[in-house]
C-alpha cells in the first residue's frame, strides 16, 4: 500500500486495519448414531412370553402334585377354622384358578368346608383373586407377545368387543358360563380392557353361578331338599341360556 505525504513534507507508512476477533458461542454436538436395526428392549416380548407359560406349566405341575380336589373328601385341616380357614383357601382358590383348576370343584369345595354364607364370600374373593392374577400375568408377559397374532376374524371380534365394550362383555361371560374362566381372562388381559371394569364385572358377573355352587356344596348330603333343588337350576339355566345366545350372536360375529 503506498504511503501518504505529511503536512511537514514526510511520508507515513499507512497502518492495516484492526481486526476484532469476537468468541462464537459454543454449539453442542449431537452424535451421530449409525445407521441399523432397532434397538430391542430386554426382555422381549416372545421372551416374558416363554417365562408365562413356564409360569401357567410350573403352577399346573403342582396342582397335580398337591391335589386340591381332595378338600371334598377329605375336609380341611382341623388346625385352621373359621374366618382364618376361609381366607387361606381364598388366597388358595386364587392360585388354583390361575392353574386351570376348574372353578366349580372349588366352589363346591368352598360350600361343603364352610357352609352357604361363608362359602361363596371365600369363594368369591378367590375368584377376583384368581383373575386379577391372571390378567396381570397375561397383560405384563403376553399381550406384546400375542396381539400381534389376532389376524382371524373370530378373533378380531373378540378382541374389538372386549376392548370397545369391555365392561358388559365380561358380565355377559361370567353369568353365562360358556367360555372357560380361565380363557376368558388371558382374553381380557390380551384386549385392550382396562383392569378396574374387569374385575368389578367379574365379581358381580361370579356371584349367581357362585352362590349356586356353594349352596350345592353345602346341601350336597340333602339332594332332595328344595335348596339344592334351586342351585342345581341356577347353575343349569344360565349355561343353557348362554349356549342359546352365543348361536344367536353367531351370524354377527362372522359379519365383523
Amino acid at each position: 500500500m503506498p504511503d501518504a505525504t505529511t503536512r511537514s513534507g514526510g511520508t507515513a507508512t499507512a497502518v492495516p486495519p484492526v481486526v476484532v476477533l469476537r468468541p462464537t458461542p459454543a454449539v453442542p454436538l449431537t452424535p451421530v448414531t449409525p445407521a441399523g436395526p432397532a434397538v430391542r428392549a430386554w426382555p422381549s416380548a416372545y421372551l416374558r412370553l416363554g417365562l408365562l407359560l413356564t409360569l401357567l406349566a410350573a403352577a399346573a405341575t403342582a396342582v397335580l402334585v398337591f391335589d386340591p380336589q381332595r378338600l371334598l373328601t377329605e375336609g380341611w385341616p382341623p388346625q385352621l377354622g373359621g374366618f382364618a380357614a376361609a381366607g387361606v383357601f381364598a388366597l388358595a382358590y386364587g392360585v388354583c384358578t390361575v392353574a386351570f383348576v376348574p372353578r366349580p370343584l372349588l366352589n363346591l369345595a368352598a360350600g361343603a368346608l364352610f357352609g352357604s354364607a361363608l362359602g361363596l364370600t371365600s369363594a368369591l374373593a378367590g375368584t377376583v383373586l384368581g383373575a386379577g392374577l391372571a390378567f396381570g400375568l397375561g397383560r405384563a408377559l403376553g399381550q406384546d407377545a400375542l396381539r400381534p397374532l389376532l389376524r382371524g376374524r373370530w378373533l378380531k371380534a373378540a378382541d374389538g368387543q372386549l376392548s370397545r365394550h369391555g365392561f358388559r362383555s365380561m358380565l355377559a361371560a361370567r353369568l353365562f358360563p360358556g367360555v372357560p374362566f380361565w380363557a376368558a381372562n388371558y382374553c381380557a388381559a390380551v384386549s385392550r380392557m382396562r383392569t378396574l371394569p374387569f374385575l368389578v364385572a367379574t365379581a358381580l358377573g361370579s356371584i349367581p353361578n357362585t352362590a349356586a355352587y356353594a349352596v350345592a356344596g353345602a346341601r350336597a348330603s340333602a339332594p332332595t331338599s328344595p335348596a339344592f333343588l334351586i342351585a342345581l337350576a341356577v347353575i343349569g339355566l344360565p349355561a343353557l341360556a348362554g349356549t342359546v345366545l352365543a348361536w344367536r350372536k353367531r351370524h354377527h360375529l362372522r359379519a365383523r
